[in-house]
Formats: C-alpha cells, sequence, structure tokens
C-alpha cells in the first residue's frame, strides 16, 4: 500500500480549505497535501451567492454585529468567540483584496455596495455580484496553486482517521493520518501526519431537499466521529427559506440577499404572508422565514410559497444579482414581472466537530474549520453570511496556534496494510441507491422544520436498520465513492436525531411539538466520539464492526 508523508493534511478544498492551506504554507517549509473528493474548484462554497458579513462602515460597530450574531443564535452562541471571529473580518477582508477578489463597490461611507440580509440591523454584507462565493474560491485556488509547498490532490476520498489508539500504541489518543480512496485507479493508500485539518463542510445532502451540492454528505463530521471527536449541536440544522420550486433548477437558491433588497415572501396569489409571524417580515432570521413557510404550505396545502421583487426594474435586478436573473429566466420566470416560487430546503448545519476557533477538536492531532466544525460562533442558528466569515477567520487562527506547536513525529509509524479480503465488486447496487433515497426521506419526513418525539423515535429506528445493512454492504463488496458517501450520510443521519432527541426544548432551528418553550439555561449538546479498539496487523472496513 502507498503511504504519502506530509506536515499537514488539509481535507476539503473550499474557502476554509484553502485559507487553511494558505497560512499553513507561510514561511515554505512545511509540506502541505489538499485532498479534495471531487475537482478543487467543485465545493459548497463555490455555491455561495449572499456574501460576507464584516463590519465596513464608521455608522455600524462590532458591538451591532455581535449583538445580532448573538440574538440569531437564540442564546447559545459563545460570546467570546462570536466577538473574536466579527472584529477578525475587516483583516480577512482586506487579505481577499490582495488575492485579487473584487467586491462590488457603491455609495457608501468605505466605498462598498453593503448589502443587508435578515437578522442584520445594517448593511454589512460584501458581495461580488451574487456569485460572491465562487469569486473567493477562484481566486484562492489561484493562489494556491502559486504555492510550491502545497499539493492538490483531487478526486480523492477519505476513508478513515487513522489514530495511536487504533494502532494500538499507549498514552493520549492522536490523529496521525489517514486511509484514502483514489477514484483515478480504484486505489486505497494511506496519508501520514501529524495534523490533519478537516474543512469538508456540511451535510445537506441527508435531507431529501437541498440546496447544498451533492458532494455535501457529511463527509468530515462522521469521519472524525468515528475517530473519537466530540460532536455538538447536530440537531440545529438550518433550512433556507427560500429554494427555487422548479422540477429542473434541480437545487437552486435564491439568495436571503433578494429579500434584502426588499422582495416580499407572499402566496401564490401575491398576499404577503411574513407579518403574521414576525414584525421584521421577511427579514426575520432564516429560522422563523423558514418555520412560517413551511406553516403556511402546510395550512394552504399549496406546493410552493412565492417572492415578489417586482417593485425593481430589470435593470437593477440584472445588476444586483445577475446569476439569480438569469437562472429563473432559464426557467420561464421574469424576476421583474413574474412571482418567484420558493419552498425551504437544508442548507447549512450548526452543529459539527466540537471546535475552538484555533480549530482545535477533543482529539489530538486533528483540527476542525469552517461549516465542519462547532465553534460557538452560530449558536442554534447562523446569522446570515456569517459563514464565509467563519471560513476565512478560522483557518488564520488555527495555523497561528500550530506553527507554535510541537508535535510527536509520525515518521517511521507503521500504518497497516488496507485488505479488502473477500470483497467483491458489486453486482447489487440497487440496495445502495435504496438505502441512499430512504435514509433521506425519513430524515425530510421525520427531523425537518418541525419535530416530535414521536417522528424521532421512528427515525431513530429507521436510521440504526439503514446503518446496519450498509455495514454488511461494506463487508460483501469493495469500497466505492458512493459507499462511502452513504456510509457518513447514515452516521450523520444517527447523530443529528440523537442530538434532536437530547434536546427538550425549542430553540433557534430545533422546533418540537413536544417541547415548545425554551428552556431558561441554554446548553450544547454534546456528543462524544465513538470508542475504537485496535487494528489488526491489516484494516478493512470491517474492523468497523
Amino acid at each position: 500500500m502507498k503511504t504519502i508523508d506530509c506536515d499537514y493534511l488539509v481535507v476539503g478544498s473550499g474557502i476554509a480549505g484553502l485559507m487553511s492551506a494558505i497560512h499553513l504554507a507561510e514561511g515554505g517549509t512545511t509540506r502541505i497535501l489538499i485532498v479534495t473528493k471531487a475537482g478543487v474548484e467543485d465545493s459548497n462554497s463555490s455555491k455561495a451567492q449572499g456574501g460576507i458579513a464584516s463590519v465596513m462602515e464608521p455608522t455600524d460597530s462590532f458591538d451591532a454585529h455581535v449583538a445580532d450574531t448573538l440574538d440569531a443564535g437564540a442564546g447559545l452562541c459563545d460570546e467570546a468567540t462570536v466577538r473574536r471571529i466579527v472584529e477578525a473580518g475587516p483583516a480577512r477582508i482586506a487579505e481577499l483584496e490582495r488575492y485579487g477578489v473584487a467586491f462590488d463597490k457603491g455609495d457608501s461611507i468605505s466605498g462598498y455596495d453593503l448589502g443587508r440580509e435578515g437578522g442584520h440591523t445594517a448593511r454589512r454584507i460584501l458581495h461580488s455580484g451574487d456569485i460572491t462565493g465562487r469569486e473567493v474560491e477562484a481566486r484562492l485556488v489561484a493562489h494556491v496553486r502559486t504555492l510550491p509547498n502545497v499539493t492538490i490532490m483531487e478526486h480523492a476520498h477519505l476513508i478513515d482517521l487513522v489514530t495511536t489508539r487504533r494502532l494500538g500504541i499507549a498514552g493520549r489518543n492522536r490523529c496521525v493520518g489517514a486511509y484514502a480512496f483514489a477514484e483515478a485507479d480504484s486505489s486505497i493508500f494511506a496519508i501520514r501526519a501529524p495534523r490533519t485539518i478537516l474543512a469538508t463542510g456540511g451535510c445537506g445532502k441527508v435531507y431529501l431537499y437541498t440546496c447544498n451540492p451533492d458532494i455535501a454528505t457529511g463527509d468530515g463530521i462522521a469521519i472524525g466521529w468515528r475517530a473519537g471527536a466530540d460532536v455538538a449541536n447536530m440537531e440545529f440544522i438550518r433550512f433556507h427559506p427560500t429554494c427555487l420550486f422548479h422540477p429542473k433548477a434541480k437545487s437552486f437558491l435564491i439568495s436571503e440577499a433578494v429579500r434584502g433588497e426588499g422582495a416580499e415572501l407572499c402566496d401564490r396569489e401575491g398576499v404577503p404572508f411574513m407579518q403574521k409571524y414576525d414584525r421584521r417580515g421577511s427579514l426575520a432570521p432564516r429560522d422563523i422565514v423558514a418555520r412560517a413557510i413551511d406553516t403556511e404550505l402546510k395550512r394552504t396545502a399549496a406546493p410552493y410559497a412565492c417572492l415578489d421583487i417586482r417593485h425593481k426594474s430589470v435593470e437593477f435586478l440584472k445588476r444586483r444579482f445577475p446569476n439569480i436573473y438569469a437562472k429563473c429566466l432559464e426557467f420561464g420566470i421574469d424576476m421583474a414581472r413574474d412571482l418567484i416560487p420558493v419552498v425551504p430546503a437544508a442548507h447549512y448545519c450548526c452543529g459539527g466537530i466540537k471546535a475552538t476557533v484555533e480549530g482545535e477538536t477533543s482529539l489530538d492531532g486533528l483540527y476542525a474549520v469552517g461549516e465542519v466544525a462547532c465553534t460557538g460562533l452560530h449558536g442554534a442558528n447562523r446569522l446570515a453570511s456569517n459563514s464565509l466569515l467563519e471560513a476565512l477567520v478560522c483557518p488564520c487562527e488555527m495555523a497561528r496556534k500550530v506553527r507554535q506547536e510541537k508535535v510527536p513525529s509520525v515518521a517511521g509509524l507503521n500504518i497497516p496494510d488496507w485488505v479488502s479480503g473477500d470483497a467483491v465488486a458489486s453486482d447489487e447496487a440497487v440496495i445502495l441507491a435504496h438505502n441512499w433515497t430512504e435514509l433521506r426521506t425519513c430524515m425530510w419526513d421525520y427531523v425537518g422544520i418541525v419535530r416530535s418525539a414521536k417522528r424521532l423515535q421512528r427515525a431513530y429506528h429507521r436510521i440504526r436498520n439503514i446503518r446496519s445493512e450498509l455495514r454488511q454492504y461494506y463487508f460483501d463488496y469493495l469500497v466505492t465513492p458512493e459507499v462511502l458517501e452513504v456510509r457518513n450520510l447514515a452516521d450523520v443521519a444517527e447523530l443529528i436525531v440523537r442530538s434532536a432527541h437530547k434536546r427538550r426544548e425549542s430553540r433557534g432551528l430545533h422546533k418540537t411539538l413536544d417541547y415548545p418553550e425554551r428552556l431558561p439555561v441554554a446548553r450544547d449538546t454534546i456528543l462524544h466520539g465513538r470508542v475504537t479498539r485496535p487494528y489488526a496487523s491489516t484494516f478493512s472496513l470491517k474492523d468497523e464492526g
């Protein structure tokens, strides 16, 4: 089995992963390997339309941004974490501009065309048209490619982390690398690294309806938990209120920035309804808006709600939302003249691997940054456009921290060969496809926007059965990317259900019919990493038991 050595293994090539590599590469003496399961620019980050929240105006303040974040987080944010990340925003914006990111300019004091989104009390969203994520991703990729000590390995899927406990080494458990699968030749190889940084994004594909791309299968959360890292607050899944409703749209998001520019949520007759649910109307935080739409759809049996921005001119819409306007027009919807049909869809995981601002997890040698991490910034509900801010700030803080650390060497550490045993190529792909669909349908029906104890119990039993079926499938058939993704989705689904069951209240994104009130004291939901046993002389998925 081939084994690759590096100083830092970065998993994922979204904004958090690229920023990690950039800051770890400073000085040019360390070897950084970026492993990504698709192409380097294929990430959830590149789909981000809205922008980056950062205080840029003298009329705005860090205190106001912190207050808005704490309010959206429903009492569960860590205020010290929020303040650190918010106050680091302007420096990271300046860094992006040095890499060539072009934010839209306007007539504000700062010179930027700042947007406003739900939950914000000021205009503080920097954007590049309505393709901010794509612009930032492209510039960071271009910069990373100039760094001689950074290697990018595309179309390689992490299978599992390698830890000292699994190797039978005494002492405190530590991550020392990983097993991975290369699509190019279907080979399995090992990566030996004293530090591994997970920047794998979220898990939107665990739900039947999501605006996330197909790659968002919760890989980092599942892999980290299986290795022994604690996860936190997995019950807080944000459903974006406005995913385009069209049979051919395939999860296209209508950015919250559209509501920030005055779009109103209404029924199919054009009658607004958000004032019935919140005094802020269509600019209420996303959890409130998503539940309001869900309630209206259930009340009227309508298949979708609508966004109305017909008061804006074609010229304005083409300039401010060129990508959204063009995509809607592709499906026969003229935003300047027609109502835009929308439905809620799974969008963002506010929980994840429990981590500090510097990315430290409960497992030595393992770091988590970006959406895969739960740092205390988002609490029970993420404030709009704080996600890209976190993805910029935490990698910088992580790199600053780890460069000061002295870690045990892993040079020469023996990682057991991967042996497939009696596994054969699958001739039962229908089983995998069925489990994939059933898992996501189960999560949508029972663990969606509004939950109940009975629904969660049903989901738990079905997901346990699916995981059991998948385990047998792993034993019988050779590893494929599809096997790895469904396995990770099933693990994440169970973590979400278990976390939701533990929270006996309604708070932020977690709404349960059995416990409709909020408890007076906010506490994180912590699920400890799985206890693992040592490897045999060789390793395969069967060792996962």
